[in-house]
């Protein structure tokens, strides 16, 4: 019984973990498959990039609201705290809007627009090999800026990460929609830099919150200057993938990523996010039927083996 009891955590880690991990790369699916024609098998959601990008940020908004006020709500059941005006001063919690949670949205702006556009072209496996390549990269040259240095080990798989990634995208008949290519760059640099700037954030949750309240109004400005210049169409079936997206793959998605954060330390988390662009393009080959080409095959082998051997070299440094 008492090896069962002393399992049961460790089960539990494993399972959320997997969890979170699927989550995000349902991410790529679902846009993938939202921003589709609606075929004759009935697959694609027709829907516009700017429209499941306004859907998105505001489902996600609305999910992560609900699960910060429950969570501060028991928080303070538990200590016993609520009195007559308490309940408004855990409310107003989400309404503390500081320099860093400014900087956040912002950052997870650009990312929410730059990914929806690059999926009106690009397969879910390379969108997110690509968005998970910039994003790596990017905390990599935070790492490098900050002080941190690199020893032969790491210097070769950043290397060849890099050169992976350029692989990827060079001249060629297999080669990727550049500018498709250059917005998800852009978003995962954005990413990158959100995950650096909440670096330190005494409650995550609740700074993820925070930020994606802040894009709703941003969202729906830019859904209004993509209908200035491209025309809008909303179906059910493609508002609801939106909405899984942002509410669930998204919302609850980070709720399961941060509540298995502190157990997996910094560097097993960075390693068992190499996992995600395998899911989604394992996922884009099942479930939309995308090919997979000897080009992103090996660029993945060379993008995520780099990032690998980075990961392992910072673990091993004292």
């Amino acid at each position: 019984m008492a090896t069962d009891s002393a399992a049961s955590p460790d089960t539990r880690l494993a399972t959320t973990t997997v969890a979170a991990l699927i989550a995000f790369a349902a991410n790529s699916v679902l846009c993938r498959l939202a921003l589709l024609p609606t075929g004759p098998d009935g697959a694609g959601g027709s829907i516009d990039a700017g429209s499941f990008t306004a859907l998105r940020i505001l489902s996600g908004a609305l999910v992560l609201v609900a699960v910060s006020l429950a969570r501060r709500r028991h928080s303070t059941t538990d200590l016993g705290k609520i009195q007559s005006g308490k309940t408004e001063a855990v409310d107003t919690e989400l309404l503390r809007i500081g320099p860093r949670d400014l900087r956040q949205g912002a950052a997870l702006f650009v990312y929410m627009v730059g990914f929806s556009l690059a999926y009106i072209s690009l397969g879910a496996g390379l969108g997110a090999l690509v968005l998970f390549g910039a994003v790596q990269v990017t905390m990599l040259a935070g790492a490098l800026l900050g002080g941190e240095r690199f020893g032969m080990l790491g210097w070769t798989g950043f290397a060849l990460a890099l050169a992976g990634l350029v692989w990827l995208v060079s001249p060629g008949d297999a080669a990727p929609e550049p500018l498709a290519v250059a917005s998800m760059a852009v978003a995962g640099i954005a990413w990158g830099y959100f995950s650096l700037s909440g670096r330190g954030a005494g409650e995550p949750v609740l700074a993820m919150t925070r930020a994606f309240v802040l894009c709703v109004p941003a969202g729906g400005i830019f859904l209004a200057l993509y209908a200035a210049v491209a025309p809008l169409s909303i179906t059910w079936p493609g508002a609801l993938l939106a909405a899984a997206s942002g509410g669930l793959a998204s919302g609850l998605g980070y709720v399961l990523w941060y509540a298995v954060l502190p157990r997996l330390g910094a560097g097993r988390a960075a390693t068992v996010q190499l996992a995600v662009p395998v899911i989604a393009a394992v996922a884009g080959v099942l479930l939309l039927a995308e090919p997979l080409t000897a080009r992103l095959t090996l660029s993945s082998i060379a993008v995520l083996g780099g990032v690998a051997l980075v990961l392992h070299a910072r673990s091993r440094s004292p």
